[in-house]
């Protein structure tokens, strides 16, 4: 349920002051939708089976370290850190490099050593020789490769489809991303529950090198990217497009306010799997089926998202989605044994549903808005603070479930999400009822 950066506009239309060309994505032959563009799902299948090995290895991992390694609280908090800690190092950098370079041969690359890393764990607990500072290199190598995948990809996709058929292939991907939040931890849970949270991690590394060979089978070419006129540098281009979100008022609210909400959604995710097994005294194969049960929001919300945005407006739609995802979340630290566990569930599937919906609607804005020169760098721009800020969420959560308890960690993380959307109100959003479609 973690939230996407928010996306943005900006003032600027080139990188090196001179006017962008738009790449438009293949047209597709026939009436149908995507579902009849051969590029799309092959794009599509890679990503929905590499994101339900992502959410399978979300819980098995910590589950790994809780069950297998006897990790502390904050322990399991710093495994966390480490998967997000890659966009706050490496962030800017992929970027620029992105912006650079064809992007698909980037994102099998990425598929490929994300599988080795995986495969490494239940290899190394066959040996006996599993430690909690490989379960963290492996969460640090895997979020390192994820930087340049999700830089990567986010580029990529307008280069398969149109503009006006990006919300359409942002909201299938949305919805199978959060279909995945549901399938992932519960099949996590019921192979821990079977044969050990270790093995759960295998399929990890399967499904991406299933997602490898879905990406080599694309034929659309995709154009090798435009140098920028005259002299520039990493340095120069990573400067462009920090300025790109800095200037813009959509820009610099929706920025701030994915930030903010990642602290709350990543502060009470970190803990989550420890208060369930250790304060709620659930078993393994429960614990994924209830974190499962609680993402169903976000099958919902994504399927919904396109049909909310054009009934209420793109900009109402954020408001909406914002003030699902904050309160509710304030029922999740009533969850314990028996029935009230029931309440996990309503508030995660709650917040999830709003955290698809935002998604949906920012994604599509930031990828038609944007020129598509500094799209690489105006993504990680936005995640430098919206993810960055989630390693050092993860590792306050831990510290404050070691001091005050995993329940008490949840309680703050929760209350401080149910205050976020009062960001939005701050800025230009309130008075739209669309996104703007063009800089200003």
């Amino acid at each position: 349920m973690t939230a996407r950066p928010a996306a943005g506009v900006g003032v600027s239309h080139s990188a090196a002051g001179t006017t962008p060309v738009r790449t438009p994505g293949p047209v597709v032959p026939r009436p149908g939708g995507l579902f009849r563009h051969r590029d799309f799902r092959l794009l599509w299948a890679g990503q929905t089976v590499s994101a339900v090995g992502s959410n399978v290895t979300a819980v098995a991992l910590p589950l790994a370290a809780v069950v297998v390694l006897h990790a502390t609280t904050f322990q399991v908090a710093v495994l966390t850190a480490a998967a997000w800690l890659p966009w706050l190092l490496a962030g800017l950098f992929a970027g620029a490099w992105v912006d650079r370079v064809r992007r698909r041969p980037v994102m099998i690359a990425c598929d490929l050593v994300s599988a080795a890393l995986f495969l490494s764990v239940p290899v190394s607990a066959l040996l006996d020789v599993l430690t909690i500072g490989q379960l963290l290199v492996v969460a640090l190598g895997a979020g390192l490769a994820r930087v340049f995948f999700e830089t990567a990809n986010q580029v990529y996709l307008p280069t398969l489809l149109r503009p006006e058929q990006l919300p359409e292939g942002n909201a299938k991907l949305h919805a199978t991303q959060t279909a995945s939040y549901l399938v992932g931890p519960g099949l996590a849970g019921l192979i821990a529950q079977l044969v050990g949270a270790v093995t759960a991690v295998l399929l990890d590394a399967v499904t991406f090198l299933v997602s490898a060979a879905c990406l080599g089978r694309i034929r659309t070419v995709e154009p090798r990217p435009g140098r920028p006129a005259g002299p520039s540098s990493l340095a120069r281009e990573v400067a462009d497009g920090l300025r790109f979100v800095v200037r813009d008022r959509y820009l610099r609210v929706l920025t701030v306010f994915g930030a903010a909400n990642n602290i709350g959604l990543t502060g009470y995710q970190a803990v989550l799997v420890v208060f369930l097994v250790r304060s709620a005294g659930l078993p393994a194969g429960l614990v994924g089926l209830l974190i499962g049960l609680a993402s169903v929001g976000g099958v919902v919300g994504a399927a919904l998202a396109t049909v909310i945005a054009r009934r209420f407006g793109s900009a109402r739609a954020l408001l909406l989605a914002a003030a699902a995802t904050g309160p509710p979340a304030l029922l999740i630290p009533l969850a314990g044994p028996g029935p009230r566990a029931a309440w996990l569930v309503l508030g995660g599937a709650l917040v999830s549903l709003g955290v698809a919906v935002g998604n949906v609607v920012k994604g599509s804005f930031r990828q038609t808005y944007t020129p598509h020169a500094l799209l690489g760098r105006v993504t990680v721009s936005m995640q430098l603070l919206n993810f960055g800020i989630i390693p050092l969420a993860a590792v306050l959560a831990g510290a404050m479930g070691t001091t005050w308890g995993p329940a008490g960690a949840i309680r703050v993380m929760t209350a401080w999400l149910a205050l976020t959307p009062l960001i939005l109100l701050v800025g230009p959003l309130r008075r739209r009822r669309d996104l703007p479609a063009s800089p200003a």
